[in-house]
């Protein structure tokens, strides 16, 4: 199957907190966010739905805050602070592939974006029908959810099932099928009322008349 490319944005937010001592001289205590949202095609932000989770790895000094996971769009994260470092993030998508990025948490603006381009290999099920809302996607994929691997759909009823009953409702000569099955020696006998067992339905109807009674 294709890969399907879509584009993330990381918006970061962050302001001085002037009531609060960070303990370092010249570098004062702040408060910072960071959103995790979809690029549509137009450059509109979508919601990152395409993500089952993701998690951010700060910096050490964060304790046990250093590693915290978010499970529901934007995936926005908040702390305080007052130093610049970089941070990673693993983003799992809708079919359990995960997607590594780096990223520089800075105090230059008080908002910034950057952008990062996502390969998903390989899309089924649910996630190629959330990445049709940001973009184009490769017909093979459309097929593919659409249960037509070809492009080409089945009539209605063409199926297995449908062409087994076809089959099964030929008309059968029983006057032919009596004479033969009286030719058959025992153990081929045996083998045809096994499959006559193994492959009846609610509508067959079978009769053990071993002594020939009903004859």
């Amino acid at each position: 199957m294709p890969d399907v490319k879509r584009s993330v944005k990381f918006v970061t937010q962050q302001e001085i907190l002037p009531d609060k001592d960070s303990g370092v001289e010249g570098f004062p205590q702040r408060k910072w966010s960071v959103k995790i949202v979809m690029v549509g095609k137009d450059g509109e932000e979508l919601p990152a739905e395409t993500f089952e989770r993701v998690v951010y790895n700060l910096h050490p000094s964060f304790g046990n805050r250093a590693r915290q996971t978010f499970k529901k769009p934007p995936f926005t994260i908040s702390e305080e602070g007052w130093g610049e470092f970089e941070y990673n993030c693993i983003l799992t998508d809708l079919n359990n592939k995960e997607h590594s990025i780096n990223q520089d948490l800075h105090f230059q603006q008080p908002q910034y974006e950057n952008k990062h381009q996502i390969t998903f290999k390989n899309p089924r099920d649910r996630l190629v029908e959330i990445l049709k809302k940001s973009g184009n996607i490769p017909a093979s994929l459309e097929n593919a959810a659409a249960g037509t691997p070809n492009g080409v759909k089945r009539p209605a009823g063409d199926t297995d099932s449908a062409k087994r009953k076809k089959k099964a409702d030929r008309s059968i000569d029983m006057d032919r099928l009596a004479d033969n099955l009286q030719k058959l020696d025992e153990n081929d006998l045996l083998h045809v009322v096994q499959l006559v067992h193994d492959y009846k339905t609610e509508d067959s109807y079978t009769k053990n008349d071993v002594e020939r009674k009903y004859l």
